[in-house]
Order: structure tokens, then C-alpha cells, then sequence
């Protein structure tokens, strides 16, 4: 029996061609492969390569491994802030970053607005800010940050470094990197890959600002700071043992998604997320969480479904398809669809004339 579909936010439906590549990582023994090997650092260049040509990744871009996105917020604020980070905080993602700048004794400040809202462009960023946190698609409650926005905070403040979260929107967004410093997400959303493996793409002026930390006698951490993620990448290899069969997985649906095209699958995710938006809209019992259109989500659409909530779970349950709970105190309340690249059009189309 063909399991679910599954539009869980994450971890979320794997990517259609995930399992023949699992198969053919264990047939050629990749998950016990030494990441000291030469055959090891093939594939990691290839990740790191077809990353570049998916997401336009500009040349003074070096992209690197971690655990998690997760453990990203954690090294991000010990390589790249002495003391002031400020935080745009809309959901609880957005908000768990801004605590955990709190927790590494940084001095961090915020813009605090309730889920479900988006952010003005009054935004005042204190002026010995060091780093501006986003959250582009915050995944608890279906708000994306148009990019203009995000592009203006940094013209806004040309000495902050601005770093992005895209964990739940990539490889959607066509970012302009060069109006960024660093972008990062993790394997388990939009690339439809098992949990484990975290990717950070940060530009000269992180590594820099890393560098002039370390040269003050500040701690950045110790075997996944910038400087040694750094110099391990020149050599393509990891600094410790890292999830080796994740990366390779993660090279092959890359590759994957570059001969389908990144213009066809932008132009699908639009497409699914229009429709749905549409289905709710028709119901007047019904609706998007998020109201004001230019801050929803296309990656996480949020229904609220009041005291129908399990009612609406239940008659998507029956026709194949596992919707994700709401959020924290919107468990009850609300559902989340996820439109990644593995949802197909007929999927979402099924589930668009289910929710009719």
C-alpha cells in the first residue's frame, strides 16, 4: 500500500526520487564511505557545485555542512556577533533564533509582531547592530517576507551584516545574494530529504567578521566555526565525521531539480499555492491565517479550520493525504500544507477538490 501523501511542513514528503537513490547509496556502500576519501570529497563538491548552479549561488558564496538548521542559528550568532544582533520575530521560529542569541549572553534586541503578521518598513535597527536576523518564511504560521523587504533592510543598514533563514522556502525564493551576507537552510522541507544535515552559505564578509572576532580572543566555537568550516571546504571534506549519505543524497535530488528546472518548479509552487489559497477563500468556514496577501507564504499555507479542525484532517486523511498540525497554541485550530518541489499539481489538486 502506497503510504500517505504527506504535506507535513517538516519533515515532509520525501522527494519522488529519493528512495532509488538510497538504494543505490547502500549498493555502492556510501553510508560507511570514509570522509577522508577522494570518493567522499566527488560528491561533496558535486553537492556543493550543484547548489551553486540551482541556486544562482554567486562566486564569493562558500557553502558548508552542519547538523542542522538548528545548530546554523547557534554558530551564526557565535562567528558573526560580538555583542548586538537584532532580530525580526513574527513566530515561534523567528522567535527561538532571538532566544538563543540570549542564551550565548549576546545583547540581542527585536521587532515583535503577532503570528500571522508581516513587518512595515518603519523597522528602526539599532545603530551598533552587528547582524539582522530573518525569518523569510517563517514556518509556524505561513508569513513570507517579500524580498524587497528584506533587500531594503540591508540598503537600510549597509554596516549589519543580514542573515536569512530560508529552512522552509528554499529552493523556492530566487534570492539576490549580493544584497545579503548569509543564507541557510536545512534538508528535511523544501529538498525533501531525511532530517541531518543543515546547509549554510555565507559570503567573504561572514568569514571576515569571524576572523576579526577570533584575532579580539572572542570564542566562535569550536570545530564548526567559519574559519575551520573554511578551510576544510577548500579541500572538500567536513572538519568532523559528517552525515555522508545525506550529502550524497543531497547532491543527487540537486541534480535532480536542475533538469527539471528551477523556472518550472517556481512556476509550479506558485501555481499549487494559488489554488489552495482559492479553495480557502471559497469556504466561508474556512480561511488563510495569513490576510494580507503579500505576506503569504508560498512554501507553508495555514488554514484556519476553528472547532472543524479535526472534522477537515479527517476527510483529507481518508482521500491519502497527512495535512501538518497547527502550530503551538494553534495546534487545535489551525492546519499547514506544505508546497515543496515534490508536491505535484495533481496532489495539490486532489486536495484543493477534497477541502471543495
Amino acid at each position: 500500500m502506497n503510504p500517505k501523501i504527506n504535506f507535513t511542513p517538516g519533515p515532509s514528503q520525501l522527494y519522488f526520487t529519493v528512495e532509488d537513490h538510497i538504494r543505490t547509496a547502500f549498493r555502492d556502500g556510501v553510508p560507511s564511505l570514509s570522509h577522508r576519501s577522494k570518493k567522499f570529497e566527488g560528491f561533496y563538491q558535486d553537492t556543493r557545485q550543484g547548489l551553486r548552479e540551482l541556486l544562482d549561488i554567486p562566486a564569493n558564496y562558500h557553502v558548508f555542512f552542519t547538523s542542522s538548521a538548528t545548530e546554523i542559528w547557534e554558530r551564526l550568532l557565535q562567528n558573526l556577533v560580538e555583542e548586538n544582533s537584532f532580530h525580526l520575530v513574527n513566530g515561534s521560529f523567528s522567535k527561538r533564533f532571538f532566544e538563543i542569541a540570549q542564551q550565548l549572553n549576546k545583547k540581542p534586541a527585536k521587532s515583535e509582531v503577532d503570528p500571522g503578521q508581516g513587518f512595515d518598513n518603519s523597522i528602526s535597527v539599532p545603530s551598533a547592530t552587528e547582524l539582522i536576523a530573518v525569518t523569510h518564511n517563517e514556518t509556524s504560521s505561513g508569513v513570507s517576507l517579500p524580498l524587497d523587504f528584506i533587500y531594503d533592510l540591508k540598503a537600510k543598514n549597509p554596516r549589519a551584516l543580514i542573515a536569512v533563514d530560508a529552512v522552509s522556502s528554499l529552493p523556492f525564493p530566487d534570492f539576490d545574494y549580493s544584497k545579503l551576507d548569509c543564507v541557510f537552510f536545512s534538508v528535511q522541507k523544501g529538498f525533501g530529504l531525511p532530517s541531518g544535515l543543515g546547509v549554510w552559505m555565507v559570503n567573504d564578509k561572514c568569514l571576515a567578521k569571524a576572523e576579526a572576532l577570533l584575532s579580539k580572543g572572542i570564542s566562535i566555537g569550536s570545530y564548526h566555526n567559519l574559519p575551520s568550516l573554511y578551510a576544510h571546504a577548500l579541500k572538500n571534506q567536513t572538519p568532523e565525521t559528517p552525515n555522508v549519505l545525506s550529502i550524497y543524497l543531497l547532491s543527487k535530488v540537486v541534480n535532480d531539480m536542475i533538469r527539471r528546472g528551477i523556472t518550472n518548479i517556481r512556476r509550479e509552487t506558485e501555481y499549487k499555492a494559488a489554488i489552495l489559497y482559492q479553495a480557502l477563500e471559497k469556504r466561508p468556514e474556512l480561511s488563510a491565517f495569513v490576510t494580507q496577501k503579500s505576506f503569504q507564504s508560498k512554501t507553508v499555507i495555514v488554514a484556519d479550520c476553528g472547532d472543524l479542525t479535526e472534522k477537515v484532517a479527517a476527510k483529507i486523511a481518508a482521500n491519502g493525504m497527512h495535512p501538518g498540525d497547527g502550530y503551538g497554541p494553534f495546534k487545535k485550530t489551525q492546519l499547514r500544507f506544505a508546497n515543496f518541489p515534490t508536491h505535484s499539481k495533481e496532489q495539490f489538486e486532489l486536495l484543493v477538490d477534497t477541502i471543495g
